[in-house]
């Protein structure tokens, strides 16, 4: 009998949060911000909030390797933050969307009803 692999924990499991402040008052500051934004996609990074970046990692090795990674994408004069949080810890996530977030997503939905027939 083939010996199943074993399930990683919810403990085991990372998420990295990446959280910056980057200067942007001239144009070159700016081109660099931006190529910071980008690398962070290119390393397998979504966006959350402008400047708040998630990623998921398979344990706390490869999420510290991730967070080199990071770091030799910071700009001068930046300031980036990088979180780790279990997956058990970021189940917790409770996320608070304004009234007109809500009514946007309703008309979204009503919008959209029509895929959900076929």
């Amino acid at each position: 009998m083939a010996k199943r692999p074993r399930k990683p924990s919810h403990y085991e499991l990372m998420w990295l949060v990446v959280m910056f402040d980057l200067p942007v008052s001239s144009k070159a500051e700016m081109k660099r911000a931006t190529l910071f934004r980008n690398s962070l996609l290119e390393l397998g990074f979504s966006r959350k909030q402008f400047s708040v970046y998630m990623r998921h990692c398979d344990n706390l090795e490869s999420a510290q390797n991730m967070a080199q990674k990071v770091r030799h994408c910071l700009v001068p004069n930046g300031f980036v933050s990088v979180v780790f949080i279990t997956d058990r810890q970021y189940g917790m996530t409770q996320n608070f969307f304004g009234e007109a977030k809500e009514e946007n997503e309703a008309k979204t939905l009503e919008n959209t009803k029509q895929l959900f027939l076929f």
